[in-house]
């Protein structure tokens, strides 16, 4: 598989002179294409400005991030929000929908953003509610729809525009655990069946065992990674908790 993220030696400082704080320490790695990666670590660890500077949110202070080949932190401001556009889906914890559209004009919506023929949009839009088991939501605004659905909505508009990269920011966050291990099982379906490729930041490890590799973030740098392999959810689950164990913490503060 080609490498889809090639980050390189990026740092970012927040602060001035006087007050400087370095929330990425130069970190570097890969996501190849059709990866499903989590991210994880203690709160202030980096990994939320990680996330950020990936789906260009934040810019970085040194170093370089390549998204299919295309150098993004040289970017300027019309050819960022182009590239976000198109290259890019997000899935955030608090869904974001807009709650005076239906969950069909939600994910009909980016496309519209993105100009795509009205002749389409139709088509596109049952197809992707179908893959995620949504189709009888459509017609329902969020407010009729219980958390789990609206999370797929979400996932469901985040896909709609066929990105390059689709980052999940703790999507299971705001869900309770039946909702959750729907959205993620969702989330599995598109990684494994449509190979879309997928970063996920989250502190829970449950959630973090659906994915194929996890980098632990600490102090703004990589300080473990770890790969599930052939492993099954449930073994690769209890190596991310003996993880935790070694570095000395408890999974309520480092997860």
């Amino acid at each position: 598989m080609n490498n889809l993220v090639d980050i390189q030696n990026i740092e970012k400082y927040y602060g001035n002179r006087s007050n400087v704080t370095k929330a990425i320490d130069n970190i570097s790695f890969t996501v190849k294409k059709g990866e499903f990666v989590g991210v994880m670590g203690p709160s202030g660890s980096g990994k939320t400005t990680l996330l950020n500077c990936i789906s260009t949110i934040d810019t970085v202070t040194s170093g370089k991030i390549f998204i299919n080949d295309q150098d993004i932190t040289k970017l300027k401001r019309n050819g960022l929000a182009k590239f976000r556009r198109e290259e890019l889906g997000f899935i955030f914890q608090d869904f974001n929908l807009l709650d005076t559209l239906t969950a069909y004009e939600n994910i009909a919506l980016a496309l519209t953003i993105n100009k795509v023929p009205a002749s389409k949009i139709d088509e596109r839009v049952k197809d992707v509610a179908s893959k995620l088991e949504i189709q009888n939501e459509l017609n329902k605004y969020p407010i009729q729809m219980s958390g789990g659905q609206k999370q797929r909505v979400a996932c469901a508009r985040a896909l709609v525009t066929n990105p390059s990269l689709i980052l999940a920011d703790e999507p299971t966050g705001a869900l309770d655990s039946k909702s959750a291990r729907m959205l993620l099982d969702s989330m599995e379906k598109l990684n494994q069946e449509f190979k879309a490729t997928i970063m996920m930041v989250t502190h829970d490890a449950f959630t973090a065992s659906y994915a194929h590799r996890i980098l632990f973030i600490k102090d703004g740098k990589i300080f473990n990674e770890i790969i599930r392999g052939t492993d099954s959810r449930k073994t690769f689950f209890n190596k991310i908790i003996e993880v935790v164990t070694l570095l000395g913490g408890d999974s309520g503060n480092v997860l």
